[in-house]
């Protein structure tokens, strides 16, 4: 199995879960997290300000081979991203790496 099946079954549960998945590519900033997941709660729209919002979970997930989760950050590149997904957690982002079909089961639970 390879990193595009785990991406392939992300895309596939979130979608199958009313939610929409984005591949993210940030322009002038390097090691952004591959996708942002953003899933429906189950509170229902609400009227904010006369515009109807739909609330949602918004999770930043960087995809990585099976099994290369137990080394991240092994490189130069991976520990920039390490360092972009702590500066992401400090303002209240949800920054997951995943490395298996059953870690994207367990967060999407």
């Amino acid at each position: 199995m390879k990193e595009r099946d785990i991406e392939r079954y992300l895309v596939a549960q979130v979608k199958a879960r009313g939610g929409e998945v984005r591949k993210v590519v940030w322009p002038g900033r390097k090691c952004a997290p591959d996708r942002v997941v953003m899933l429906p709660t189950r509170d229902g729209p609400k009227l904010m300000g006369g515009t109807l919002i739909y609330p949602s979970e918004v999770l930043w997930i960087e995809l990585k081979a099976p099994g290369l989760k137990a080394t991240f950050p092994s490189n130069a590149h991976e520990r920039g991203q390490a360092r972009e997904h702590e500066k992401m957690r400090k303002v209240g982002q949800v920054v997951l790496v995943i490395d298996s079909k059953e870690e994207i089961d367990e967060v999407l639970r």
